[in-house]
């Protein structure tokens, strides 16, 4: 086993792509970095297990994408900005999804009897497949349905954002109403209370 703690950064990205020490040279890098990467994730998403993931997910890309490696010159900096990156997507998703939470949570509090513990559990699954029905949409539909129903965007101003006519926002958000119609028809048989929040400010 070759010994690569005294190349550079540098060197070690070019042999990135060597059948027989490639291996062993991002294996070097990841050790050097790792730690430093780790805790700068940490920071941001405030979660070890999370910072593990995205730091794991950050080094198999650049495995993956190694033909591309030699175009770097400052490693140090590339990660931590891939890093920076992948820790704004996930507090943005995060946000994204608590936002979504609670709305509906504020709705089948006021739309449910809490009092009573069976009505309380009957609109927690309601709102679990919900959320599942939403998730489970083809991303361009997700995308439109996300910014009418959790941001109050009017059909106007999505298709502002996303660079569509009006008439596609439309045509994608009727579709995403149908497939959670069908999804939900599966499970609940088209609950009243499920189709009043998916249908609300259609």
């Amino acid at each position: 086993m070759a010994d690569f703690s005294t190349y550079s950064d540098e060197q070690l990205l070019q042999l990135f792509n060597d059948a027989v020490v490639g291996q062993e040279a991002f294996s070097t890098l990841f050790e050097k970095y790792q730690k430093q990467i780790f805790h700068y994730l940490l920071k941001h998403v405030k979660s070890p297990e999370i910072a593990e993931e995205i730091l794991s997910d950050i080094f198999l890309k650049l495995w993956q994408g190694r033909e591309l490696t030699s175009t770097i010159t400052n490693i140090a900096a590339f990660l931590h900005k891939v890093a920076y990156y992948r820790s704004i997507d996930f507090l943005r998703t995060t946000a994204r999804h608590k936002r979504l939470q609670s709305a509906y949570n504020d709705y089948f509090l006021l739309s449910n009897n809490v009092k009573n513990p069976e009505n309380w559990m009957i609109a927690e699954e309601e709102k679990t497949l919900l959320l599942k029905a939403i998730l489970q949409l083809p991303a361009r539909q997700k995308e439109i349905y996300l910014l009418s129903r959790e941001e109050g965007l009017t059909h106007e101003k999505i298709a502002e954002i996303l660079h569509l006519s009006s008439s596609t926002v439309n045509n994608h958000l009727v579709a995403a109403l149908k497939n959670i119609s069908k999804y939900l028809a599966k499970y609940q048989n088209g609950s009243l209370n499920l189709l009043a929040v998916i249908f609300i400010n259609l």
